[in-house]
């Protein structure tokens, strides 16, 4: 990345990859960047300069941001492919949530903070329109897929980090398998039915780089990150991710995650 920060948010493909917000030393940033597979190109900023925002879109042209810090926000921006417009607010103000959506006119919010907050709503476009809750409720979990078919995975319910995985089937969510290592501030990637968990923070490691494949029923335990973090911005899919910035101290590390020689692994990029 250009500007190195954490608890930056993020949508896209590995190839066409929007990351946007976060927390550069001393600045709570509105900077946006995006990723054309090989470098980061600084774009239109946010309107509203946030860190820990969610964000939703799958790919570099057409995506929400919504909610975030200081505070608890509610404001939400659509993305064009060239620049950041306001539109109708979220119902609850929220930082730290799970997102998910296929464009700027179809996402999904769930859960956040102050404290720990269940509450989802649905975007059409135009407004946001609240449904039916999460089992759990969390703050800092991982989310990716649509507004009709989204997973919501780890986060905290202070003081313990957690596991609980639900499924989204655009009316109801429901518990399904854990993850194997409980954490908070995950990397998402991918659908209901092939997803990725990469990074965050857990209670052996501040900065894990464990990494964890779903295949519609259970986890399994896969390669390592090459940089353990948490609060990074995400992308892609279960066969082909972007993991950019985030960790301790702010950083600008971008990793891909692919096919070398027959093996799914993370590389840097």
């Amino acid at each position: 990345l250009n500007t190195a920060r954490k608890y930056i948010a993020g949508f896209g493909t590995q190839t066409a990859a929007l990351g946007f917000g976060g927390y550069h030393p001393g600045t709570i940033t509105a900077a946006t960047e995006i990723w054309n597979g090989t470098n980061w190109t600084e774009v239109n900023n946010l309107n509203t300069a946030r860190l820990n925002s969610g964000g939703s879109g799958a790919n570099s042209t057409a995506g929400l941001a919504f909610g975030g810090a200081p505070g608890a926000k509610n404001q939400t921006e659509i993305w064009n492919g060239t620049n950041w417009t306001e539109v109708n607010n979220l119902n609850t103000a929220r930082l730290n949530s799970g997102g998910s959506g296929a464009n700027n006119t179809a996402g999904l919010a769930f859960g956040g903070a102050p404290g720990a907050k269940n509450e989802t709503e649905i975007w059409n476009g135009t407004n946001w329109t609240e449904v039916n809750n999460l089992n759990t409720a969390r703050a800092n979990l991982g989310g990716c897929g649509t507004n009709t078919a989204a997973l919501a995975f780890g986060g905290e319910l202070p003081p313990g980090y957690l596991a609980i995985t639900e499924k989204w089937n655009g009316t109801n969510w429901t518990e399904v398998n854990d993850l194997n290592t409980a954490r908070y501030k995950p990397g998402a990637a991918g659908i209901t039915t092939a997803a990725l968990a990469f990074g965050g923070q857990s209670a052996a490691e501040p900065e894990t780089a464990v990494t964890e494949k779903y295949n519609g029923t259970n986890w399994t335990e896969v390669n390592d990150m090459n940089v353990g973090r948490y609060g990074h911005g995400q992308a892609g899919t279960i066969a082909a991710a972007l993991a950019f910035g985030g960790s301790e101290s702010p950083g600008a590390q971008t990793e891909e995650w692919g096919e070398i020689g027959g093996t799914l692994t993370f590389t840097d990029a």
